[in-house]
């Protein structure tokens, strides 16, 4: 058989017959499509494109919110013998335009919300036949928006039933060009072109071939040993690498249920939807990125301050005793800490944590964490709760997932040990292998390294070499052979004598710790001290200014200042980051960074290049002011407006 994810999908329609694979909610309720019928839909898809003249190594996009005509529709793509170009639908239209013309797409699937982003680029479409598939049922509610940038409706798009309608014509008169075209997908072809989301540059298009998601998919199946008949609630949008792999093909494996978060109004009403989703799938597991499980522990704990008095005290009890007991999950604490801890953990967790976890549903087992690296604060916050998020690590160019914890094998702090197939070394500048417990960049080989970027053969031969693809990330094997990545090569802070430092975890500590700071981005190229831009939680500092009476810009400054630092004195903190990384001095920026001023990427990622760029003023003036204190003049300034006399 070969290594494709055809292969997997025409085996999950066999093994899984009538078992609901993607599911949506609609007016009606919540709505699926089987295994078997995924399999039917999406050869009637590829029937209609290859009859409309797609052809082998076509490109089509995709710009949707993940929902079942996402999944059959590139499955309909893929057996066309075309490839997938997933977008992302926070992309602004000139970003989508970049992508669509670079991979030279032949369409778009795209929906009622994200038309939008299409309708005012359309003219600058280089492909003179470019088509639209329309996912939505609606389309002559677009009719007049689409006539004023120029798009014909009844020429140039066609709705994703009438493909359907019109594919299974097809299909039923004559099979042949689709039977020929699958014999002809080999486990080399490209399935999917993913643009970097560009936090250090220009998006890179990245190919991964149907034998890079087949491995990846059976390596970390093999890993998870996931029990059949799982289903998992996608918060993450279908373009993220992690939930593409996940979602659409390692789901495959195991008779998988995927159910899209409901994205019907939008993104705000996405947002708004997940804890009601949340109730009504009750997910076995979950994927998230740091951004999202940091922002859940934000309304669990600010939820408890205001019980106050014993529900707050309780839970704090509990929540330390469980960390006690807990350790790093590897190794747990000794016989007397297990029994000294034993009443509150448990007392807490039956009055207090079991009502904290039915926010995820009655089922969550656990959640497993990529994207970015995970605070331990955070790890251990929630493992103490019961739903663990164990940190992963990957990326796209890997299909993503190179190594994960799990709930057989885990250590918090670490990115647990590397997927069974994949092969890790450690190297030095020079890319000679390191010994264990040695920092260096990461490289690892299998078959879940990328065929390259596309139309980019420079940037691909510095990331390739042989068999190996070295990440950029940096890290190290440790004693129980968990890996430990320490941060992105391009992000790192650089001192005065070439010193190289990550700064991802000073500023997840900085963040957690604080009550008043929303972001932080530390930096340092090459100075005799470090600095930081940050924005602050306004809601917070406005109350923190009511309730502490506070009318004055200095006094405001110094709780800032110290709730800056106030991750020094964390336990999790103490001592662990040199004092030359730790800021010495901090200007607030008045806005924050977002996906909108393009400071925070799809993944929610900062895109720090960006926001250096941005404020390299702001930045000079920490260096030239020759500063070790964190209080400026421009933070004063800052400052001011938040006060109530002003």
């Amino acid at each position: 058989m070969k290594r494709t994810v055809v292969e997997m999908l025409r085996t999950a329609a066999n093994n899984y017959s009538n078992t609901p694979y993607p599911n949506e909610k609609s007016d009606s309720g919540w709505i699926n499509k089987t295994f078997s019928e995924v399999n039917q839909d999406s050869d009637y898809i590829g029937a209609y494109l290859i009859d409309s003249g797609i052809q082998k190594e076509d490109k089509i996009a995709i710009l949707s919110e993940g929902r079942i005509a996402w999944v059959t529709g590139e499955y309909g793509i893929l057996k066309a013998g075309a490839i997938s170009v997933p977008l992302s639908i926070k992309l602004l239209p000139e970003e989508v335009l970049f992508r669509l013309n670079h991979s030279g797409s032949k369409g778009i699937l795209l929906t009622h919300n994200t038309f939008e982003k299409i309708a005012p680029i359309w003219e600058k479409i280089e492909e003179k036949d470019f088509k639209i598939y329309y996912l939505d049922s609606d389309i002559e509610k677009i009719k007049s928006d689409a006539f004023e940038f120029g798009i014909d409706i009844d020429k140039d798009a066609i709705t994703f039933e009438k493909m359907l309608e019109k594919g299974k014509s097809v299909y039923d008169k004559n099979a042949e060009p689709l039977k020929k075209s699958l014999e002809n997908i080999q486990e080399n072809d490209v399935v999917t072109i993913s643009y970097t989301s560009g936090t250090t540059g220009n998006p890179k298009g990245i190919m991964l071939t149907q034998l890079n998601y087949y491995a990846n998919s059976n390596d970390a199946m093999d890993f998870f040993k996931l029990p059949e008949g799982f289903k998992t609630l996608l918060i993450l949008p279908l373009d993220h690498s992690f939930a593409h792999t996940v979602g659409i093909y390692i789901s495959l494996l195991k008779g998988i249920g995927i159910y899209f978060v409901d994205a019907r109004g939008g993104s705000v009403n996405t947002l708004k939807n997940i804890p009601i989703n949340l109730k009504e799938v009750s997910p076995d597991f979950l994927l998230t990125v740091p951004a999202l499980t940091g922002n859940f522990m934000k309304k669990i704990t600010d939820a408890i301050k205001e019980k106050g008095g014993f529900v707050s005290w309780l839970f704090n009890a509990g929540l330390n005793a469980g960390i006690a007991i807990n350790q790093d999950g590897y190794k747990k604490a000794g016989f007397f800490t297990q029994m000294l801890k034993f009443i509150p953990y448990k007392l807490a967790n039956a009055l207090i944590f079991k009502k904290v976890r039915s926010i995820f549903g009655e089922n969550l087992q656990f959640c497993v964490g990529g994207g970015a690296l995970l605070d331990i604060k955070q790890q251990k916050f929630f493992y103490a709760l019961g739903v663990p998020v164990y940190q992963g690590y990957g990326l796209t160019e890997a299909t993503p997932i190179i190594s994960a914890n799990a709930v057989h094998t885990h250590k918090l702090g670490t990115s647990g040990p590397v997927l069974p197939g994949i092969t890790c070394k450690i190297v030095d500048p020079d890319r000679n292998e390191l010994p264990k417990g040695v920092k260096g960049e990461i490289a690892i080989k299998g078959n879940n390294i990328m065929a390259g970027y596309y139309k980019n053969e420079k940037a691909s031969n510095e990331v390739l070499n042989g068999e190996w693809l070295y990440t950029g990330d940096m890290g190290y094997i440790e004693e129980d052979n968990f890996l430990m990545v320490v941060g992105r090569e391009k992000a790192l802070l650089i001192s005065e004598d070439g010193e190289k430092y990550s700064p991802e975890e000073i500023e997840e500590a900085i963040v957690n710790s604080s009550e008043l700071i929303n972001q932080v981005m530390i930096y340092n190229d090459h100075k005799k001290y470090t600095t930081a831009l940050i924005t602050l939680d306004i809601p917070k500092v406005k109350k923190f200014i009511k309730d502490n009476h506070i009318a004055d810009e200095e006094v405001l400054m110094k709780e800032i200042n110290k709730s800056f630092y106030q991750f020094k004195y964390e336990k999790e903190y103490a001592n662990k980051f040199p004092e030359k990384w730790i800021p010495a001095v901090f200007t607030i920026i008045a806005e924050p960074f977002t996906e909108e001023n393009k400071m925070i990427n799809s993944t929610l990622k900062m895109v720090r290049y960006k926001i250096t760029e941005t404020y390299q003023n702001d930045i000079a003036e920490m260096y030239e002011n020759g500063r070790s204190t964190s209080i400026s003049p421009k933070n004063e300034e800052t400052i001011k407006n938040l006060l109530p006399f002003h």
